[in-house]
């Protein structure tokens, strides 16, 4: 969806890499996250205390590829190394689909996955808070409360072309990506907002030991990617006056609006409602615009959602895979313009 964005942004956004730059694998050693570039920590903050949805003050950055590793880094510092048994991470159904497989792939002995937090019996786990939430576009808040127990902010859609933003989230974890908030899913780089220093080096040394950091040449596109969305807004007097969130937030309304009357015209799905909010970023009141649809089959009769869109030749992820039962599908909302039309011509074909 956001390929229309930067492709009018042009040379505004294009980087040029010497072939003698960026060779070690040190960015700054005096750094806990020894592999993290200057500019793009520099460029991560300003966007952060631009939009107001994360504290960054005393906080330590940490890169990974991806959120994906991040999460993995995440679990394994908290996690510690010489308990009896493996340490349980759980997080709230409909829960994102990737939580399961990233936690139990490696069949750790640190760690293992034990499904829906709400369920879940115990003092000592790892909670995952997916907010607002992949697969249901929720605000999500832990749900257990423990001493001995860890909490990880996935907060990759707490951006203001998916939500109001209410306040500057404030967790001992979060984590962001580049894909969510800029579109740029194939720069493979995340990073991480951690509050404790001791947490922020056992990460960094889960990314060392799994791959001696994270490609330098991705850090300086991605911050000079943010750079561009920053400048949009504090100087916009630049080439171009079109900005980033705007633009998001504009064609993910336009969407959802199209979405919810084909939906409704043929009477055989729902989706969640969600509530008015003010963002303290637009200074606007508006209902959240969720990168997915969390649609709902609720015909009798259609116990399989997937399997019966998959017959209209709609893609979509069924609801086991988020911890609840198949009359649920994800679908979702950030395809070139030409896919989500015939993902609507082809839902509107059932009214």
């Amino acid at each position: 969806m956001f390929e229309d964005f930067w492709a009018k942004k042009g040379e505004e956004a294009t980087v040029v890499i010497p072939g003698w730059q960026t060779l070690s694998y040190f960015s700054d050693v005096t750094n806990v996250c020894w592999f993290l570039e200057r500019d793009f920590g520099q460029e991560v903050r300003r966007l952060h205390k631009l939009v107001g949805n994360a504290v960054t003050e005393d906080r330590y950055i940490v890169i990974g590829t991806g959120s994906t590793q991040l999460y993995q880094a995440a679990v394994f510092a908290l996690s510690p190394p010489d308990a009896s048994e493996p340490m349980s991470v759980v997080s709230a159904v409909p829960y994102y689909s990737g939580y399961p497989m990233k936690t139990d792939y490696l069949r750790s002995g640190l760690f293992r996955w034990a499904g829906d937090a709400r369920a879940f019996k115990g003092e000592s786990y790892i909670e995952v808070v997916c907010s607002p939430n992949n697969p249901d576009g929720s605000m999500n808040k832990a749900v257990l409360n423990s001493e001995t127990g860890k909490t990880i902010h996935d907060l990759a859609y707490y951006w203001p072309q998916y939500t109001a933003i209410t306040e500057p989230a404030d967790h001992d974890i979060m984590l962001f990506t580049v894909s969510k908030s800029t579109g740029h899913a194939g720069t493979r780089l995340g990073w991480a907002i951690v509050k404790d220093p001791n947490i922020a080096k056992k990460m960094t040394k889960f990314i060392a030991m799994n791959t001696i950091g994270v490609s330098k040449d991705s850090q300086l596109r991605a911050a000079k990617i943010l750079k561009v969305i920053s400048d949009g807004y504090e100087h916009p007097n630049t080439k171009s006056s079109m900005r980033l969130f705007d633009f998001g937030r504009d064609r993910l309304a336009k969407r959802w609006e199209r979405l919810r009357e084909v939906v409704k015209a043929t009477k055989l799905f729902s989706l969640p409602e969600y509530p008015l909010e003010t963002c303290k970023f637009t200074r606007e009141k508006f209902a959240a615009y969720p990168a997915f649809a969390w649609l709902k089959c609720e015909k009798e009769e259609i116990e399989d959602c997937e399997s019966f869109l998959k017959k209209l030749k709609i893609q979509t992820r069924g609801g086991m895979h988020f911890g609840v039962d198949m009359k649920y599908v994800r679908v979702s909302m950030l395809d070139r313009e030409e896919t989500f039309k015939l993902f609507i011509e082809r839902l509107a074909s059932l009214a």
